[in-house]
């Protein structure tokens, strides 16, 4: 645990930028080559599919084209969703007055937005109430439930929240409300006693819908309100456009319905008929632009979004997306990013104390005298300050561990007294906080999250303890080699396979996002020609690399967000990264966006070999710990071996790398095959 009143100045850390874990997906020729064939895609992009568990030809047709795909009726999937119709249908028709629950985050805000609008169409009586995330914290409560009693509310219909709600709905019910919870939050060990709950979490795991954030729920239950009303033409493609807004934002991943609904709403927000979206897109700079990919609205839209949940009243952005009138959404649209550059100023300054405090720590580690641990030794990240905003404090937590690449929980003072604590945790994929704060339920007070992150309360006297405990979690869970942040890459790209036409067919690909991101390259022995910091601590580069024909090198112009810190990089790097455009006076170039760089790797030798009848591939590394041994199976599992280690990490592509004794079987007999056969080769003349 980290915690200093004082913050010292941050100083550069440009060797923890070049110690990152490279997790290169492993290469399947033949298999790349047949879907390459079958779709005319290039081969690097058919490597990106398999990586993406996309491995024959009719799974990449459907892939390429999700409308092809034939989709079960919702009321077959969602057991519940008749039930909630009819409750809807019965209050719309008895005219009882119907009240939505909703949250403050973009999921949330634009779920409310979808379902008062789609219900306001079909001529119900609704209004909505979202609960302060200042003093009452995430959910439906019981204050919100009596006041809804008090105003005459019949039908209580939660949004992206509810599902652990269980003294507020067992209240509502008391009450004689009827409560319908549509939410995608996990499921609790006993469900509320709701009239009808709408979860993806309760549907099989085949279920294209399945992945759907609480957004997608909403849409669902929209949609078929409609259809069974008759009135699906009313609605319009507003609906569509806020589902894609809310599941971006919300980071759902672009797979099943998802995918094809989100790539048919992405078309239509360039010219939305919506009145707050249009003035949304013309406060953030988009006005004009053809097309709308998920970064415009996970970096421009949906930040705007969520920083008015995050600092202020969201019902500023209900406002925003449900008026018809231009003049209220201009003005809801300028609050917006008014309150977004509130948001900015608050991470910057939260995220450079949070940095000099852990620089600070890291200076002082191996002084026995001093109080601090650094993130290497205690294998997880504690930083408690008071006066940090804990509505953006989640933000920050990401950025500290894309930069030193360990969990973080990060938390402020509640009161002034400095007696109750709340904060926010995010991860890497071999620790989950979800079950970290589980270990340390008896310290906390309020708790939830899943494996990725989380949000915490305790009392400030358990703060030590809380340190000492997470500690020993993350000691139980995490070796030394798991404490460098992760880049996940596709494939080795040469500079001269990089080409415009490559970039136009990474948009067969889109939309992009969790669990279908970005592809990420490799490309070896690059050479610096150029680097300068700017803007707000970024760097841009002049690249260069040997191509094909000798003497005539390909360059590209590369831009690394937030690096600044770790300026100069050597002249002679292998890097990682995506393919961007710039678009220029017209004139469109190719740009490389750096996710990861290394140190050149020399491979000091590489051979194929049997063992057990089975073909294996392994190379040996020389890197400045010392020789390091790679080992690729028939089946794509990676062992990697560090020389003088009994420890070694498996990596097998969509799953979390492991640590594994290689003394112990199966792994010490195919590494001792390994040795055999890389001495043979050696032997041979």
């Amino acid at each position: 645990m980290i915690t200093q009143s004082s913050p010292s100045s941050v100083k550069p850390v440009l060797s923890k930028q070049l110690d990152q874990r490279w997790q290169i997906a492993p290469a399947q020729c033949e298999q790349a080559a047949t879907i390459a064939q079958a779709t005319n895609l290039s081969p690097l992009l058919a490597q990106v599919l398999l990586n993406r568990d996309i491995t024959s030809p009719a799974q990449a047709q459907i892939f390429l084209h999700p409308e092809l795909e034939v989709l079960p009726s919702p009321l077959e999937d969602f057991t519940d969703l008749p039930l909630s119709l009819e409750l809807l249908i019965n209050a719309i028709n008895q005219r009882r007055k119907i009240a939505i629950c909703g949250d403050y985050d973009a999921d949330g805000m634009t779920s409310t937005a979808l379902l008062l609008r789609a219900l306001r169409t079909l001529d119900a009586q609704v209004d909505y109430a979202i609960p302060s995330r200042m003093s009452e914290g995430y959910g439906i409560n019981q204050r919100i439930v009596e006041e809804f009693y008090d105003e005459g509310v019949g039908l209580i219909l939660t949004v992206d929240n509810g599902i652990a709600a269980h003294q507020p709905i067992a209240r509502a019910r008391e009450l004689g409300l009827a409560v319908i919870i549509t939410d995608h939050h996990d499921l609790p060990p006993e469900l509320p006693d709701a009239n009808a709950i709408l979860n993806p979490k309760l549907i099989a795991e085949t279920s294209p819908y399945r992945g759907v954030a609480g957004v997608g729920v909403a849409y669902i239950l929209a949609i078929a309100l409609a259809q069974s009303l008759g009135k699906t033409h009313e609605l319009g493609n507003s609906l569509l456009e806020l589902f894609t807004l809310g599941t971006i934002a919300d980071l759902a991943p672009l797979t099943g319905v998802n995918r094809r609904w989100v790539r048919q709403g992405l078309q239509l927000l360039p010219k939305s008929k919506l009145a707050g979206v249009q003035a949304l897109i013309q406060v953030t700079g988009l006005s004009g632009a053809k097309q709308m990919k998920p970064e415009a609205i996970g970096f421009r839209l949906g930040p705007r979004i969520n920083a008015v949940g995050r600092l202020a009243d969201p019902q500023i952005v209900i406002e925003l997306l449900t008026t018809d009138d231009d003049g209220v959404a201009l003005e809801r649209a300028m609050q917006c990013e008014q309150i977004n550059k509130q948001r900015q100023q608050l991470c910057e300054q939260i995220e450079q104390e949070a940095i000099a405090i852990v620089e600070d720590a890291i200076n002082r580690s191996g002084n026995p005298a001093a109080p601090f641990v650094s993130p290497a030794e205690s294998r997880v990240l504690v930083v408690v300050q008071p006066n940090w905003h804990h509505g953006v404090i989640g933000i920050v937590a990401s950025r500290l561990v894309e930069r030193y690449g360990v969990p973080v929980f990060i938390g402020t003072y509640e009161d002034e007294a400095q007696t109750h604590i709340r904060g926010s945790a995010r991860s890497i994929p071999e620790f989950n906080v979800f079950d970290a704060l589980q270990f340390c339920k008896d310290l906390l007070g309020k708790f939830g999250g899943h494996r990725a992150a989380g949000g915490f309360s305790l009392e400030a006297a358990n703060l030590q303890n809380l340190r000492s405990r997470l500690q020993t979690f993350a000691h139980q869970c995490l070796q030394p080699e798991h404490l460098k942040p992760l880049v996940v890459i596709d494939a080795q790209a040469t500079f001269d396979q990089l080409d415009l036409s490559l970039y136009a067919q990474i948009d067969a690909l889109h939309p992009c996002g969790i669990e279908n991101p970005d592809p990420v390259f490799w490309s070896a022995n690059v050479r610096v020609i150029e680097q300068k910091r700017i803007g707000k601590g970024h760097i841009k580069f002049t690249l260069s690399q040997e191509g094909a024909l000798p003497g005539k090198p390909r360059k590209f112009t590369a831009i690394a967000w937030r690096w600044g810190d770790y300026s100069p990089l050597p002249s002679q790097l292998d890097i990682a990264y995506r393919l961007r455009t710039n678009d220029w006076n017209g004139e469109i170039s190719l740009e490389l966006e750096l996710v990861g760089v290394r140190k050149p790797v020399a491979i000091a030798a590489s051979i194929t070999f049997l063992h057990n009848k089975r073909e294996y591939h392994c190379e040996v590394l020389q890197q400045a710990t010392g020789k390091q041994l790679r080992i690729l199976s028939p089946q794509g599992k990676e062992l990697i071996v560090q020389q003088g280690q009994k420890m070694g990490t498996v990596n097998e592509h969509q799953c979390d790398p492991i640590s594994v004794s290689v003394c112990k079987p199966p792994y010490y007999e195919v590494v001792k095959a390994a040795v055999i056969a890389l001495e043979n080769a050696n032997q041979s003349p």
